[in-house]
C-alpha cells in the first residue's frame, strides 16, 4: 500500500475547543499549521456533543472575567452574530456564555482558516512514531488511504491524550467506577419556558427523586438541568448520566451511545409529564456522539492538584487562569462541587501541559496533568481555550528559539500571551 507524505511546522490533532486555539494561535505566529479532526465540524464538545454554552469565562461568585485572548474574540464574535447571550448561572460554575451551536461551528472554520492553517476533516491519527523522546512522524488515516505528516512541533488536543499516549508518554487514568460520568445531551423544542422557569432547581430535583420512587422512570441522574437557549421556545437539557464506562475503549463507548439516547427519552418524558411547560414539548435532537469528561490524564512536568485547585494557587509558569469549581459527575445521582477560594482563581501552570519524555509534543484540553479532582476544574471550555492558545504560541516560540518546548522561558510565553490578550 502507498503511503501519503505530507509535511507542516506544526500538527494539531484534535479541533475541539483547545485545538481550534492552537492552531489559530500557531498559524498567526507565521507558521505551516495543519488542523486535523476526527468529525465533520470544529468545535467538538462546544458543537458536536451539543454543550451550547462556554463555561469558565468568569469566577462564579464575582463574576470577574479571568479568560481573554482568542477565547474571548471567538465569544465577541458569537456576540457580534447576535448568536450568543451571557446567562446568569444561580448554581454551579456562575455565569456561561450560551450560544447557537451552527454559528459556532461557522465562526471557528472561519478564524481557523482566515489565520492560515488548514484544515482536515474526517481524519484520525493512527499511529505515531517516537525516536529518542521525539515524534518524528504520526501517520493520518481517512478516504484517502494513509498519510505520513512530520511536523516540527505536535500538538495533542484529542481530549483523550491519543497521541501522547501513542508516543509512549505516561498517563494516568482513574478505575472505571471513578471516572466521570458521561452524558447526551438533548434539545427540546415547543416549551414554554416563562411557565417552566417557574420550577426552580431543587424542585425540580425533587420531582425527578419522586419520579424514580413512583417506579415508572429510570433517571439515573436526580439533579440535571435544561436552560433556555438563543430560539425562542428550544432548550436544552444536560440531565444523562452513563457511569462506568472507560471511554477510550470503542466497545464501551457505543454501548454508552445506545444508553444515552435510551436515558434521554426517560428524560424527556419525564419533563413533559412533571414539569409544567413542557407539556406540548417534543425532542428534536441530541448530541451528534456523547460527552466524555474524563479519560486520560498525562504525568506532564507537573500535576495540577485538587488542593492547588480549591487553594487558588499561583504558578511562576501560570498560562491561564481558572476559576470554576471542581465539577465531579461521580456515578451517583448527584455532583460534588468544590469552590475556590482566596481570591477565587489559580493558575494552570505551563508545565501542566508538557508530557514527560516526548520534547516536541505539548497537550492541551481536558487531558492536561492534573488529578482527578483538578481536572474535574479545569476542563472547563474557556480554559480549554487558552490553554490551546497557549501551546500554539509554545510551540511557535519553541521553532523559533529552535528548542524543545520544556526549554521555552516561561516569563517570555506568558509576555506573548499578554501581547495576545490573554489574561495571564
Amino acid at each position: 500500500m502507498s503511503v501519503n507524505q505530507k509535511s507542516v511546522d506544526v500538527l494539531v490533532l484534535g479541533g475541539g475547543a483547545a485545538g481550534v486555539c492552537a492552531a489559530i494561535s500557531a498559524a498567526r505566529s507565521g507558521y505551516n499549521v495543519l488542523l486535523v479532526e476526527s468529525q465533520g465540524c470544529l468545535g467538538g464538545s462546544r458543537t458536536a456533543t451539543g454543550v451550547d454554552t462556554f463555561y469558565g469565562f468568569y469566577t462564579p461568585k464575582e463574576q470577574r472575567r479571568i479568560v481573554g485572548g482568542i477565547p474571548w474574540e471567538i465569544a465577541q464574535h458569537l456576540v457580534s452574530q447576535k448568536a450568543a447571550f451571557e446567562r446568569p448561572n444561580t448554581y454551579g460554575a456562575g455565569t456561561g456564555i450560551t450560544y447557537d451551536i451552527e454559528m459556532l461551528k461557522i465562526i471557528y472554520e472561519r478564524t481557523v482558516l482566515d489565520a492560515g492553517a488548514e484544515l482536515l476533516y474526517h481524519t484520525y491519527a493512527s499511529v505515531v512514531h517516537t525516536e529518542d523522546g521525539v515524534i518524528s512522524r504520526v501517520v493520518l488515516a481517512n478516504k484517502l488511504g494513509l498519510t505520513e505528516v512530520t511536523a516540527r512541533m505536535y500538538i495533542d488536543t484529542t481530549g483523550d491524550g491519543d497521541i501522547a499516549a501513542r508516543a509512549g508518554a505516561p498517563f494516568e487514568k482513574s478505575d472505571v467506577a471513578e471516572l466521570q460520568s458521561l452524558s447526551t445531551i438533548f434539545f427540546m423544542a415547543n416549551v414554554d419556558t416563562t411557565e417552566a422557569k417557574k420550577i426552580s432547581h431543587k424542585e425540580l430535583a425533587e420531582r425527578m427523586k419522586a419520579a424514580n420512587q413512583s417506579g415508572q422512570y429510570v433517571l439515573p441522574r436526580e439533579e440535571g438541568s435544561w436552560h433556555v437557549t438563543p430560539h425562542p421556545g428550544v432548550i436544552q437539557a444536560n440531565m444523562v448520566r452513563v457511569s462506568g464506562i472507560d471511554a477510550t475503549d470503542p466497545y464501551a463507548l457505543t454501548l454508552a451511545e445506545v444508553e444515552g439516547r435510551q436515558q434521554t427519552q426517560q428524560y424527556v418524558n419525564f419533563l413533559k409529564a412533571y414539569v409544567p411547560g413542557f407539556e406540548n414539548a417534543f425532542l428534536i435532537s441530541t448530541s451528534h456522539h456523547i460527552g466524555v469528561r474524563e479519560t486520560r490524564r498525562i504525568l506532564g512536568e507537573y500535576i495540577l492538584t485538587e488542593d492547588d485547585v480549591v487553594n487558588g494557587r499561583k504558578f511562576e509558569d501560570g498560562i491561564a487562569c481558572c476559576g470554576a469549581p471542581v465539577e465531579d459527575h461521580g456515578a451517583g445521582k448527584d455532583t460534588r462541587w468544590v469552590y475556590v477560594a482566596g481570591d477565587g482563581h489559580y493558575h494552570i501552570p505551563y508545565r501542566s501541559l508538557l508530557p514527560t519524555g516526548v520534547n516536541n509534543l505539548l497537550v492541551a484540553g481536558r487531558c492536561l496533568s492534573a488529578t482527578h479532582g483538578a481536572q474535574a476544574s479545569a476542563r472547563n471550555s474557556a480554559q480549554c481555550m487558552a490553554m490551546g492558545q497557549a501551546v500554539g504560541v509554545a510551540a511557535s516560540l519553541a521553532i523559533e528559539r529552535q528548542e524543545a518546548v520544556r526549554q521555552i522561558p516561561a516569563y517570555r510565553l506568558q509576555e506573548l500571551l499578554r501581547e495576545q490578550g490573554a489574561i495571564v
